[in-house]
């Protein structure tokens, strides 16, 4: 743990970053750096660290309960939307809660946050049918993107640009022991107890959390006149409507109904108009949502598009290693998790030690060795041999965890380095924003792909998810045909992975071509 207290004005970047701070850097921003006091943070690290446990938990507790839930209340065909439900209200909520924590600060929005994840719990808790589960999920969602948005927004308050790999590793490390602990307690939960206690642990774990943020948590002290804010809520409904249409029609496209269906074409259509819509109505608000500093400014335009394409390379691992792993390898549903979790292994300590690359080079020039390498790494998956053993695999995800921790740390630090308090809200809450949608359209994008090979490889009929089934039930199988399918799903996979390694590439060219060779860093000093 950092010292008690935080040295005034020691968030210097690195010389190649640090050079491009100055008088134009504050005057863009509107207000000059301000955060928690540095004295009590530990209780104030604990509440964060207990927040985004409950956000990051929620996924991979859930997924290994879906059997008892369905089997319970029944709902097989829309069971999906328990995620997809989830996601949309978080991601279509993240930039209105941005916005909000820096109108009116980070504390009263990232309470209303627990508190509406702890209802949402506790609906889902009492669900009595499907329908109702997915609509307690979407309340849960819309307090999670609170918790995402906001507990990143306040480590960067807390800790100067110095220090703030260490909040940032700290808070990586919980999403990569949710990775590996989440479906193990999902699963004892719903085995030995009953799929309700999967929402309802979130009631201790959350009333502590909100416990500390209450008691410890304190606002700086701004001495400039603030003005009576100004909600822009026709901007924030305006996001809302676009971004579920989009989301809607990207989640459930290809699986729910076909891409070229009326269906699909009307969601991308009114997604499109709604769109539209939202820069009229952001262009001419007082205070909107949605800024339009957040693109015209060349550091922040280009970590939200790079980090945009690393939500859509991440699709390639997350969601199709663990097919792989099993239809391919032959490995059970753990051990297939193990050959995923290797890479939280290495990306938190891959993105500690990255201060000590970038404080050398600089934030861009970090993320540009971290993402050259992952698009190699994820290049060198289809050159694997088939089948192969599953340690091949699971190096593959130890290198490409560490590749992206010199990627992604360096970015998030940066960028939010070069914007004032009254502006870190709504910018981390943009970053997240792109990388959440980025990862729902690469869902969609790799979905099309892995289906499209598989159909030529099967004579144009299967998709992935039967072919799997039909895979884990191989005495129905002649090994002939259980070689094909695997050797069919090896392709799709390894398909899959040279469209990762294209959004590597893409999120590389951004910032070769678009990031600044220097990040505008203000350094860190009492607002007034």
């Amino acid at each position: 743990m950092p010292g008690a207290e935080a040295t005034a004005g020691a968030g210097t970047g690195s010389p190649a970053d640090a050079a491009g701070a100055g008088a134009g850097a504050g005057a863009r921003s509107g207000s000059s750096d301000a955060g928690p006091p540095g004295r009590g943070r530990g209780p104030v690290v604990a509440a964060l660290m207990l927040g985004m446990a409950l956000a990051a938990l929620d996924g991979t507790i859930v997924s290994t309960a879906v059997p008892q839930i369905v089997g319970d209340l029944g709902g097989f065909t829309v069971f999906s939307w328990l995620f997809s439900g989830y996601l949309l209200a978080v991601t279509v909520s993240l930039p209105v809660y941005g916005k909000l924590s820096d109108t009116f600060g980070r504390k009263p929005v990232l309470i209303t946050g627990i508190v509406v994840f702890l209802v949402g719990s506790l609906l889902c808790a009492g669900a009595w049918n499907m329908a109702s589960l997915i609509a307690f999920r979407v309340v849960q969602g819309l307090g999670g993107g609170a918790l995402q948005g906001t507990v990143q927004t306040i480590a960067a308050d807390l800790y100067p640009l110095k220090e703030r790999p260490k909040i940032q590793a700290k808070l990586s490390t919980v999403w990569a022991s949710a990775a590996v602990a989440g479906p193990a307690i999902g699963g004892l939960l719903a085995a030995y107890a009953d799929w309700r206690w999967i929402f309802l642990i979130n009631l201790p774990v959350g009333a502590v959390a909100l416990w500390l943020v209450a008691r410890h948590l304190v606002e700086p002290q701004r001495t400039k006149p603030v003005r009576r804010p100004r909600i822009d809520w026709a901007g924030a409904l305006a996001v809302f409507a676009a971004g579920t249409l989009l989301l809607t029609a990207l989640v459930q496209g290809g699986i729910a109904w076909p891409w070229l269906s009326a269906p699909s074409l009307a969601l991308l259509g009114g997604s499109a108009v709604l769109i539209a819509v939202t820069v009229l109505i952001e262009r001419r608000a007082a205070e909107p949502i949605i800024p339009g500093w957040v693109w015209r400014r060349r550091t922040i335009a280009a970590v939200n598009l790079a980090l945009g394409a690393l939500g859509l390379l991440m699709v390639a691992p997350t969601v199709f290693l663990p097919t792989y792993a099993q239809s391919v390898l032959g490995l059970g549903p753990i051990a297939a998790g193990f050959v995923l979790s290797v890479m939280t292994l290495s990306w938190p300590v891959s993105a500690a030690l990255s201060n000590h690359v970038y404080n050398r080079i600089g934030f861009r020039r970090t993320a540009i060795i971290g993402i050259a390498l992952a698009a190699l790494i994820l290049a060198a998956f289809p050159l694997l041999p088939y089948p192969g053993e599953p340690w091949q695999p699971a190096l593959i995800m130890l290198l490409l965890g560490g590749a992206l921790g010199l990627f992604q740390l360096p970015l998030i630090v940066g960028v939010q380095s070069t914007v004032g308090w009254s502006e870190r809200g709504t910018t981390t809450a943009s970053v997240l924003f792109c990388r959440q949608v980025g990862q729902s359209m690469g869902a969609a994008l790799f979905g099309a792909v892995a289906n499209t090979v598989l159909a030529s490889r099967l004579g144009g009929t299967g998709d992935l998810d039967s072919v799997s089934h039909a895979l884990a039930d191989p005495a129905s199988l002649t090994a002939e045909s259980a070689d094909h399918l695997r050797r069919a799903v090896d392709a799709a996979v390894d398909h899959v992975y040279v469209g990762a390694a294209a959004a590597a590439v893409v999120a590389l060219l951004v910032l070769v071509f678009v990031a600044p060779r220097r990040f505008p860093v203000i350094a860190d000093k009492p607002e007034g």
